[in-house]
């Protein structure tokens, strides 16, 4: 089932997640990832740490999440004029790995996100 966000999530993030569950034959070596991040996206997540420089790195390890990721679905989904909470579980080969991201934007483009998730779980379970 694909991912679905609610109405009032901006359409960058739509995007986002079409592009999640799209597979990583659509991929396309991240062309319209890429389009959807700021230049210099400012990236935290629990394998990664924080990286104020991330867009070039964020493309290659999304490829990961995207080669193996088997079904997102939405749990909740916040928005206002800060920004974007999204809380998913995501189907990975070995089971579910819930994940909490935190956006903030500018210019109609990604320009923060913070990615909570439990790191030993993700790879035990199949995420690369």
């Amino acid at each position: 089932m694909p991912a679905r966000l609610s109405p009032d999530a901006p359409e960058v993030l739509h995007d986002y997640y079409r592009i999640l569950q799209g597979g990583i034959t659509a991929y396309e070596e991240g062309a319209r990832m890429r389009e959807l991040l700021t230049d210099h996206l400012d990236f935290s997540g629990s394998l990664a740490g924080h990286l104020t420089d991330a867009t070039e790195g964020f493309l290659h390890g999304v490829a990961g999440f995207i080669g193996t990721v088997r079904d997102i679905e939405i749990i909740q989904d916040v928005h206002d004029d800060s920004g974007s909470a999204v809380l998913y579980s995501a189907t990975m080969p070995g089971g579910p790995v819930t994940f909490a991201e935190f956006f903030t934007f500018e210019n109609d483009r990604i320009n923060t996100l913070h990615l909570h998730y439990n790191g030993p779980e993700y790879l035990d379970k199949g995420g690369r």
